[in-house]
């Protein structure tokens, strides 16, 4: 990876606000994501990080009563733009949730390609070709490449967790968001998963919400630290964790609170 690319701002988030039913979630959240990184974003619960990532791939609107404003810019678009389908825009920013949630009707392979059977694509070449490739990225093809039409709900936690990561990869997304992906594993399968990310970064850019702050430090560039619905800090991982400038994120990341 060269220094320019790592210069590069790919996702530009300006003063984002969100509501639910008129009650603030996030008061004026402005950060830039740093293309072929790993982001964090770390903080107490309530304090708004899931609300910040499903408003970057704009799920947030779909929850009754929910408001966004702001912006956030990609490609030299602002997303939240009423002139922005948000169908198609996830498919530039793809998410990876809480809990496994590989289509339980639906075997391994045809998981991998969801995204793309729905778009239309029905070529077998194509489809095979992105199957080994995504699932080759996902650090899983050589465990079900002999298994492909079994169903993805036969697979073990951790290997439906990167099953999910294969199939949100499959339609090449630029910004992959993952909502605390390791929450629901044991702790071989989050080693897994944690190294899985640190490869990814070359492929894609990832936004990452995570309680655990040992795990944010093992494995972004940056991080972010969330209270109250505010943005208190944003800065290196390094620099967050050894010499914060702001007394709320020491008092956070030594146990005083949180």
């Amino acid at each position: 990876m060269n220094t320019t690319e790592l210069r590069e701002t790919l996702l530009d988030v300006r003063n984002l606000h969100a509501s639910f039913g008129g009650i603030a979630a996030l008061h004026g959240i402005s950060l830039s994501v740093i293309a072929n990184s790993v982001t964090a974003i770390i903080g107490p619960s309530g304090c708004g990080k899931s609300t910040f990532i499903r408003c970057l791939n704009r799920l947030h609107e779909e929850v009754p009563g929910a408001t966004t404003q702001g912006e956030v810019w990609l490609d030299g678009q602002d997303i939240l733009s009423a002139d922005v389908d948000p169908v198609t825009l996830r498919r530039k920013i793809g998410m990876v949730f809480q809990k496994p949630n590989p289509f339980p009707a639906m075997s391994i392979y045809e998981n991998v390609v969801a995204g793309l059977t729905l778009a239309g694509v029905r070529r077998r070449s194509v489809l095979n070709e992105v199957v080994e490739k995504t699932l080759n990225l996902a650090a899983l093809w050589d465990e079900v490449k002999d298994k492909l039409h079994h169903p993805g709900s036969s697979l073990s936690g951790g290997q439906q967790q990167r099953l999910c990561i294969a199939r949100a990869l499959a339609i090449e997304p630029r910004v992959l968001l993952m909502d605390e992906p390791t929450s629901a594993l044991d702790p071989i399968s989050t080693a897994r998963i944690e190294e899985l990310i640190g490869e990814l970064k070359r492929e894609v850019t990832i936004v990452i919400v995570t309680h655990n702050m040992q795990q944010a430090a093992r494995i972004s560039d940056k991080t972010g630290f969330f209270l109250l619905g505010e943005l208190v800090e944003f800065t290196d991982t390094s620099v967050l964790f050894t010499a914060p400038k702001d007394p709320r994120t020491e008092r956070y990341i030594t146990g005083r609170f949180g």
